[in-house]
């Protein structure tokens, strides 16, 4: 990376049931496992965190994209979601998947493909994860 334009900081305490908060104050928030792995399900886990994280910045990275001039434009009603899994891997210990399910009402199927491609090239979120995470990206247009 050339250059650092943000960066952010938060401590969790208490794992998987405790909390986190950003060192500003901005964010503060009670984590607990969901119920589906041991826990209470009575706070937020980590993959609800990067869920929200990443159908975030995508979005963010489709309206970039398309004020650059080469795709359509992104329609005032385009959504993200994200859908995190975890589960154990085969080697040892747990992994993630991911699903991105990109709405683009209005545009024709190969508009929003290239428009989901080039966002999903620019993404820091998907920079990230590339290799490391499956990463499905179902686009849903003219709907």
């Amino acid at each position: 990376m050339n250059k650092i334009l943000y960066s952010t900081r938060a401590t969790a305490t208490g794992g998987r049931d405790g909390k986190a908060r950003t060192d500003d104050g901005t964010f503060e928030v009670t984590l607990a496992a969901p119920k589906e792995l041991g826990g209470n399900g009575q706070g937020n886990n980590p993959e609800q965190l990067f869920a929200a994280g990443y159908a975030a910045c995508f979005l963010s990275a489709l309206k970039f994209v398309s004020t650059q001039g080469k795709h359509a434009r992104l329609p005032t009603d385009a959504r993200v979601s994200a859908t995190v899994g975890i589960g154990p891997r085969a080697d040892k210990g747990f992994g993630l998947a991911v699903t991105l399910d990109v709405s683009l009402p209005g545009l024709d199927a190969s508009e929003a493909e290239a428009l989901v491609a080039e966002a999903d090239s620019m993404c820091p979120y998907s920079h990230a994860v590339r290799g490391n995470i499956d990463v499905a990206l179902n686009i849903a247009s003219n709907d």
